[in-house]
């Protein structure tokens, strides 16, 4: 990554040389930084602006980006704006599967609903699109806002990983704080390629792992009474 020494208020860094962008235009700076992201084999799995704690991007910034048919996936962590590109199939099978089986016993037992990529805003500068979650009637019925994005912590979320340290790092370690300080109950990180699924539950007010199952065990949780589905019909 290249970054060049520029006034803060005057720099947005991204992957590639730095772009000088006028202060008083955000919204034009935003969607230019947009359209010029490269995505090269070196960026294939994740793209990731970094801006100066001068400028910390809230869910208002998002509304000046681009709509490119979902290509791209904004989330802003801590006021870090991270864009990444759609993901492999096999990714978005896995996901699909697990809201699939979700949502069949949510409808079933009429407890809650499942989700695959929603918004999920737990406050301006922290916004995320989860692969999947599940949320419960009580917390559904007052939890969306205008724009239909969760504004509450789902009890269950739900991450796949993708390819690449940094992204594996995004999820085991950013995401899981994330989730653990906005009160989220259960967090299943998902590999499909090691064919695995790590399950975090609050303890001590905090999402601590529980335990990783393998393809001959079977999914089960506490959160979701008589849930269950063997893992490996979900790879």
């Amino acid at each position: 990554m290249v970054v060049q020494s520029l006034p803060a208020s005057e720099t947005v860094l991204l992957p590639g040389p730095a772009i000088r962008t006028p202060q008083t235009s955000l919204e034009s700076s935003l969607r230019a930084t947009a359209e010029r992201i490269d995505y090269t084999e070196t960026i294939r799995s994740t793209a990731q602006f970094m801006v100066p704690n001068a400028l910390r991007w809230t869910t208002r910034d998002l509304d000046a980006m681009p709509d490119d048919g979902g290509w791209k996936r904004y989330e802003i962590i801590d006021g870090e704006l991270s864009v990444t590109r759609a993901p492999h199939i096999r990714h978005q099978g896995t996901a699909g599967k697990l809201q699939v089986r979700l949502e069949t016993w949510s409808e079933q037992t009429g407890l809650g609903s499942a989700f695959q990529t929603p918004g999920v805003i737990f406050s301006p500068p922290d916004a995320v699109i989860p692969d999947v979650v599940w949320i419960s009637r009580d917390r559904l019925a007052n939890g969306i806002d205008e724009a239909g994005h969760l504004t509450v912590a789902p009890e269950l979320i739900v991450e796949v990983l993708s390819p690449g340290d940094l992204n594996e790092q995004r999820d085991k370690e950013v995401k899981l704080k994330l989730y653990s300080l906005h009160g989220v109950q259960e967090y299943w990180i998902v590999s499909w390629q090691r064919q695995t699924l790590e399950i975090y539950r609050r303890a001590e007010a905090q999402l601590q792992l529980f335990g990783t199952l393998l393809v001959g065990d079977t999914l089960t949780s506490p959160l979701l009474p008589e849930f269950s589905t063997p893992v490996a019909t979900i790879f």
